[in-house]
């Protein structure tokens, strides 16, 4: 896959941040508004899928770690396990650190929702580690596909021939 215009790549270096910061804000404030863990990763994850649509795959791949987002899925994974068993004295996913109306913070590390926001991190992590590898592996199996003889591969703007 050939990158696209200039025009293209430009747009994607301006609006795909975007999606990042607005993926990473939905994460956050997911135990407030509509969204949460899931949504949020979903959107930080379409950005690969902008680099690979405007830069190209060799590009594309040159930047892209697999290892890293396998590592982002397993942290994610971990983290709502262990967030999840917080509250095993009174059950599983209890929201035990959550600081009632008018009271003290515990720290400034643990915020006022308690596991509840942890959980939505967590929940971000695996989902922009899993989707990430998604379509990192569904574009290394078109390549893969591609025998250079015309029969399968992928079809796509930098392919003439038919």
């Amino acid at each position: 896959m050939k990158p696209l215009s200039v025009i293209v790549t430009s747009v994607c270096d301006v609006f795909a941040w975007f999606m990042i910061v607005f993926g990473v804000y939905v994460i956050n404030n997911g135990h407030n508004t509509p969204g949460g863990g899931f949504q949020g990763g979903a959107i930080v994850a379409t950005f690969l899928s902008f680099l690979l649509v405007a830069y190209g795959g060799r590009r594309f791949l040159s930047w892209v770690r697999e290892g890293l987002y396998g590592f982002l899925e397993f942290v994610g994974l971990m983290a709502f396990f262990i967030f999840g068993c917080v509250g095993f004295p009174n059950s599983f996913f209890y929201n035990s650190l959550a600081i009632p109306e008018g009271g003290a913070p515990l720290s400034n590390w643990i915020p006022w929702s308690g596991t509840i926001s942890l959980m939505n991190i967590a929940v971000g992590c695996e989902v922009v580690g899993a989707l990430s590898l998604v379509i990192v592996y569904m574009y290394s199996s078109i390549r893969l596909v591609d025998t250079g003889a015309g029969m399968g591969g992928e079809r796509g703007h930098d392919r003439f021939d038919r």
